[in-house]
Formats: structure tokens, sequence, C-alpha cells
């Protein structure tokens, strides 16, 4: 018998209603394309009021401020866009469920009917659509024969045609006709339903809209003020003078003759009035609140979306953006974690349901970020290690520089060799095999030599470290570089250097008996 399909939330599959869209919107409908503007007027008291409807499930003029906000703030809009990126620009592995024939072929179908499909990349970018609203919604448009099923295309969905159930507040629902209020439950197996966990509570309380719509409000009557300052910073102020026998007719010639010679750099008046220019004070200090204001605001949205400032914002060294970038690669993992795992409930299952029946083990698709790699220092290591004697695949070394295995026809880079400019030089085998001759008879003429280095590296700690202990007491008093700095040369008359000079002697009056003994 044949096991019922059923979703992730254990809810039956109506087959037939898989390959048929959900309506489009319309003017008459009641999930409209067209919305008006929140933000446009946006007060402290405005947006108070629309976080508090949202806290009590009256979403939608959240959600078009949440919209608006990406669209109007260059910076938000920015820094968000890069945060999508980062996940969406990934290529997807598809990792089968087991080493059998049968997983194989089912995560051979996935990768190519899902990680490789055209609108993939652009799914991923809907599906993060979530980190700024809460959730979203896409819908999977599904195709049929008699015998396969497959993806034809994914449709994204405004999260202002949802809501929230009264109940639980978890549960998202669509609007529609049948439902004005509460929505419809949406239909299992067509729907990709991704949420930004980002914070424990309501998915609608999550997102990041919410967290920075405070200082984005902020910032956008900055940068009013900012330009209304721009604007009249230098001009002159004009001031016009009229006599005692001045109608109110001409005070008000006067009047418009001031207004307007700001912008019209001309005006008429008549003889007995005058108009003197004041040449206003710097306002350099002022424009600087302004800009600090703006500034301030764009680093705590850069810190809210990306986890650190450094890669999005001016005044960072090299050695401060590393670091938190780190901080930013772990945000990327997590959402490209939480990104494989709504694909994984909401998409790979349903298909291999559908296109294989139901199975035990499903193959994962996952969404990898690597972390970025020292390839320059990984190569210098591994270099030394294999002098050392530690072996190490080239193909493993080929993987971190890109390189492929060459074929047996293809050109070889071998090492450069320096040429020697004299026929006659000692060829270094010769040379080698003299100082053999030479020697004690060892196979090895530099053993001894080796065995001394190797005596003198036994007690380096006891001998270097009456040397450099008062250099580590400076560092750990000192509280600057510059302090250390200044203060380094009181340090040199405090070395114990007695342990150093007798070992050197002793291992040069050692090293002089051996080559006596070399000679003789």
């Amino acid at each position: 018998m044949t096991p019922r399909l059923l979703d992730a939330y254990a809810r039956p599959i109506k087959l037939q209603s898989l390959t048929q869209r959900v309506p489009e919107p319309g003017i008459t409908s009641i999930r409209n394309a067209w919305a008006p503007s929140v933000a446009l007027g946006l007060t402290p008291q405005r947006l108070s009021r629309i976080l508090l409807a949202a806290n009590e499930g009256n979403i939608q003029d959240y959600l078009v401020l949440a919209e608006e906000m990406e669209e109007r703030d260059q910076h938000y809009g920015s820094v968000l866009g890069i945060r999508k990126r980062a996940i969406s620009g990934v290529d997807p592995v598809v990792t089968p469920a087991s080493g059998d024939a049968q997983d194989e072929k089912i995560a051979d179908a996935v990768r190519e009917n899902i990680a490789e499909h055209d609108g993939f990349s652009d799914l991923i970018e809907d599906m993060l659509d979530a980190l700024g609203k809460g959730f979203s919604q896409t819908e999977i448009i599904w195709d049929r024969s008699k015998t396969e099923w497959w993806v034809k295309e994914f449709l994204h969905h405004d999260p202002r045609f949802f809501t929230v159930d009264r109940e639980t507040g978890r549960k998202i629902r669509m609007l529609d006709e049948r439902d004005m209020i509460d929505g419809v439950e949406l239909e299992p197996f067509k729907w990709i339903s991704h949420r930004a966990k980002l914070k424990s509570g309501l998915p609608i309380r999550g997102g990041l809209a919410r967290l920075v719509s405070f200082g984005w409000m902020c910032k956008g009557y900055t940068v009013k003020d900012w330009m209304a300052f721009a604007e009249t910073y230098g001009l002159p102020l004009r001031v016009g003078k009229y006599g005692p026998s001045a109608t109110p007719d001409d005070v008000e010639v006067l009047f418009q003759a001031v207004a307007n010679i700001g912008t019209d750099a001309a005006a008429v008046i008549p003889e007995a009035m005058k108009i003197e220019f004041v040449q206003a004070m710097s306002g350099s200090a002022s424009a600087e609140v302004f800009e600090s204001l703006a500034r301030w605001v764009d680093e705590q949205t850069s810190k809210a979306v990306l986890g650190q400032t450094m890669t999005s914002d001016n005044g960072s060294s090299m050695a401060q953006a590393e670091v938190h970038n780190d901080v930013r690669h772990d945000v990327a993992k997590a959402d490209a974690k939480s990104v494989s795992k709504t694909l994984n409930r909401d998409l790979v299952k349903p298909y291999v349901d559908l296109h294989f029946g139901v199975q035990k083990r499903y193959p994962r698709l996952k969404i990898t970020i690597e972390e970025t790699e020292d390839v320059d220092m990984i190569l210098r290591h591994t270099a030394e290690m294999v002098d050392r004697g530690v072996r190490v695949r080239q193909s493993e070394v080929r993987g971190k520089l890109g390189y492929s295995e060459p074929d047996a026809g293809d050109e070889i880079l071998t090492p450069s060799r320096k040429k020697t400019d004299t026929a006659d030089a000692t060829p270094p085998t010769e040379t080698a095999a003299n100082r053999s001759e030479t020697s004690t008879g060892a196979s090895n003429p530099y053993a001894p030599l080796d065995d001394l280095e190797a005596e003198l590296a036994e007690d380096w700690e006891a001998i270097m470290g009456p040397v450099i202990a008062p250099v580590l007491e400076l560092l750990e008093t000192a509280t600057s570089y510059e302090d250390a700095l200044a203060t380094l040369a009181d340090t040199f008359p405090k070395m114990d250097t007695r342990p150093l000079l007798e070992s050197l002697v002793k291992s040069a009056v050692k090293s002089r008996a051996l080559g006596d003994i070399s000679d003789g």
C-alpha cells in the first residue's frame, strides 16, 4: 500500500491543487499590489502606533514601512543586500542519504531539478527578504507529466498579502476573500515559508526593520535638516531697510525683493529703500552635527544587519576589519544554515515525495559558507613541514591553489636553477665527497655540528630567560606601545647575559676541538 503523502506538519496533500497558481493580486482584490506610503511624513508618534499595532497582529502598515525603508535609505538597503548576497551567491551541495544506488539517484535528481534550477539564486534572495520583515513566503509552481514532477517556477509573494493567526501569532495565513480578517491556511507542499531566526519570540517581532526603524526615522530628519542647512549656508543675511514714510505696500515690495534676491540674484526696489547683506558666521560646526548623527545611525544599522561596522564603514584598519569580518562570517553561516533547513523541509522533501514516493531518509541540500583561508601562510608552513619529512598529498596542495592535476602531455613548470659561470666549478656532489674525505669518516660530515646545535637548544629557556625577563616585565606593565618603546632602553642593564656568554664560549671551544680532531 502506497503511503499517504503528508507535509512536515502531517497535513494531507491535495495533488490537484499543486499545479494551480494562487490568484494574482488585483485592484478589487484584498491582495492589492498597490499600497499607500507609510514612511511619508513619518513621526515618532506614528511609528509608535505602527509598532504597537504589529505587536497585536495588525502587521500591514509595518510591512509597508519595512519595504519603504529598503527603498529610501541607501545604507540600509546596501548592507541588507550584502547580507542577502553572501548566501544567494553560494552554490548549494546535495548529499545523498546513503551510498545506496537509489539514494544516489534521488540526490542526483534533487541536484538537477532544484540546486541547478535557473531560479534558485533568486529564490534564496526572496527567502532572505525575511531578514527585514520577519518572514517570507514563496509559492512553488509545480508541473507534471504522467510519471514525473518538477518545479516550474518560484514566485515570491508580497508579505502584505499574509497575516498571522490570532491564537499563537506564529502561523502565517494568506489573506483571501474567504476570510479577510484571519486569512486562510496555506496549502501544503505549495509554499516555502522562511522565518528569520534573529531573536527568540514571534516572527513578526524578529525582523531587522523593527530594530532599525527608530534610527532610520531620526536619520531622515537629520538629512532633511542637513539639506536645508546646505541650501542656505554661505548665503548672506539680507536686511531690508525702509524709511518712516514707507507705506505697507512699500514694505511688502521690499520684503518680496529681500526674499527673492537669494534665488534670483536680482531685485527692483524704490530708491528710498536699501538692502544690506550681513555675512553669515562660519557654519562648519553646525554641519558636523548633522553629519555625525547621520554617520552614527549608519554605524548602528551596520551593527544590526551585519554584526559589525569595519567592512561597511570608513575609519577602520585592516587588522580590525579582519577581526570584524569573522563576526560577519558567523552571521552568514547562521543565515545559510537557516535557509538550508527551510529548503529541506519545504522543497526537497515535497519534491522527493512527489517524484519518488515517501522515503525513510532524504538527501540533504546544504549551503556552506567557507571561511577565508590564508593560502600563503598555509603553503609556507607546508614547505617547512615537507622539509622536515612530513608527507603531504600533492592533490591537497593543488586544491588549496585551485590547480588541476596535469595530464601526461601537458607542459610542466620546473624550478629555476642558477647556472655556474665557470666550466670547471666543482659539482655539489664532488664538494660533498671532498668534505666527507676530510671528516672523521662519518657518513654525514655535519653531524657534529648538528649535535652541538641540538645540545644548545635543549636548555635555551634557562639561558635566554634572564635576558628577556626584564623585557617581558616591561611589556606587562606598559600601558601603550609608545610607553614601552620609551622605557625599553632601561631594561638593558637589568639583563643577565652571563648564562648566555658561558654557553656560547663552551660551544665555541667544543666546535674548535671538533675541528682540530677532524683536521688531525
